[in-house]
């Protein structure tokens, strides 16, 4: 093949990232703003965040101490979700106890999202028999349930939030591997790629300047996607009692206090199950989205 055929080819790949990208975001955010339905996901998710960046902004109290005159107090003004059977208040702690849950929520994806991309890599560039080796332990992994994954992974490592959240990035590596080796695959077998190689470009050129930029798009908006259910397992997993030590609030643990109250104060298992709830929901949803403009 001639330089002269060559070199538009190897320009297919940077003319395709380049393609309208700043139009491109710009339509994207616009058709954001136009769906009503998304406003209140984002609204929540970024409340969410704020309350683990400056929990101390949105709720100014101590979640340590609690007053015992005004335990198990309903829903007020006074206190918004109430109070728990130590008279602290429910809505300080739910906003305090953000910080622990999303930052393994974060560490988690983190981890999934790098260790399943570099396994996804490998087996979908190389091939042959590391492919085949990578993708059996990958279906061993999606042959068991992630939370039972999960659970058997923090009784081995121990308790605390970060073995949680090693745990359940652990179980999500599958998904992010899977995806990302079908993407390398179809990346690898462009023309573009093939003509790189042609023209004598090292297979490490190839993979930084080719395979990589167009191959993670659909990874990165998995990690949206996975979000919300990293929230779910990092919650579950405090719920079974393997996150913090009490008395350091996390918004499963809050869930999971109030179990022997519910016939008294419903309020103390309700309320911080439905904002994590909402949590998670809005989420999934911006995740969906994110993906589905992706795929554009």
């Amino acid at each position: 093949m001639s330089d002269t055929l060559i070199e538009p080819l190897l320009l297919d790949s940077s003319v395709e990232a380049k393609e309208p990208m700043v139009s491109r975001r710009r339509s994207t955010a616009i058709g954001w703003i136009r769906k009503p339905g998304l406003v209140i996901p984002v609204l929540i998710v970024l409340l969410a965040i704020g309350f683990a960046v400056a929990p101390g902004f949105f709720a100014s109290g101590d979640p340590l101490s609690g007053v015992p005159a005004d335990k198990l107090q309903g829903p007020s003004l006074a206190h918004w979700f109430g109070t728990d059977n130590l008279g602290r208040d429910l809505y300080t702690r739910f906003v305090h106890g953000a910080a622990l849950s999303l930052t393994a929520t974060l560490v988690a994806v983190g981890i999934a999202l790098v260790a399943g991309s570099i396994i996804g890599l490998l087996a979908g560039f190389v091939g042959g028999v590391v492919d085949a080796v990578l993708m059996r332990i990958v279906d061993v992994l999606l042959s068991i349930p992630a939370l039972l994954l999960s659970l058997a992974l923090v009784t081995a490592l121990g308790f605390g939030t970060i073995n949680v959240a090693i745990a359940v990035g652990v179980s999500m590596v599958a998904n992010f591997a899977r995806v990302m080796r079908a993407e390398v695959m179809r990346v690898r077998g462009a023309q573009y790629v093939e003509a790189a190689f042609s023209s004598g470009v090292q297979w490490l050129g190839v993979l930084r300047r080719h395979v990589l930029p167009n191959s993670y798009a659909p990874v990165v908006a998995l990690s949206a996607v996975e979000f919300g259910q990293a929230v779910l397992a990092v919650s579950a997993l405090s719920f079974l009692g393997f996150g913090a030590v009490p008395p350091t609030p996390e918004w499963g643990s809050l869930v999971s206090e109030g179990r022997n109250f519910l016939a008294n104060a419903w309020w103390m298992t309700t309320l911080p199950g439905l904002a994590i709830v909402a949590v998670v929901i809005s989420a999934h949803r911006i995740g969906h989205e994110i993906e589905r403009n992706n795929r554009r």
